[in-house]
């Protein structure tokens, strides 16, 4: 495990994007990823970094605990990440769409892909953490893939 390179990769930005996975492995205490996305998380809440993600995280993170009929996990995860320090959560305007479509047709993306993308860029992100290859077609950000810190 490299942590060495997240740190660089973390240094060379003031403001990064997460992905949705990013959230999940750190919610779900995922063995593979945590010592990453501890770092991350306290280098937002800590170490002056910022972070955005789209409200589409916000979805993706919720759909579980409601199709196990768990509102109760819902409205903890709602919580806790809508009031962490330092993390942007950005709702899609019009200006987000019509990037994205720009990304989704240049780059063959999916739409919430697309959204992602476009959020990261709209927020000024320079960095954009992911596990999904996808994104590394986007240059107007470093992606970072953290299967390949492993």
């Amino acid at each position: 495990m490299a942590l060495d390179p997240l740190r660089a990769f973390l240094r060379r930005h003031r403001r990064i994007a997460l992905d949705t996975s990013v959230f999940i492995y750190q919610l779900e205490a995922n063995a593979r990823y945590l010592a990453f996305t501890d770092h991350i998380f306290t280098w937002i809440e800590r170490h002056g970094g910022r972070a955005a993600t789209s409200t589409i995280t916000m979805t993706e993170l919720l759909v579980q605990p409601y199709r196990v009929g768990n509102e109760q996990q819902a409205d903890e995860f709602y919580v806790l990440l809508s009031t962490y320090p330092n993390i942007e959560w950005m709702a899609a305007n019009l200006e987000i769409a019509d990037r994205a479509a720009k990304l989704r047709a240049l780059h063959r993306l999916r739409t919430p892909d697309a959204l992602q993308a476009a959020t990261a860029i709209h927020a000024g992100a320079t960095g954009f953490v992911t596990n999904d290859p996808v994104f590394e077609r986007v240059k107007d950000f470093e992606t970072l893939l953290l299967d390949k810190l492993l």
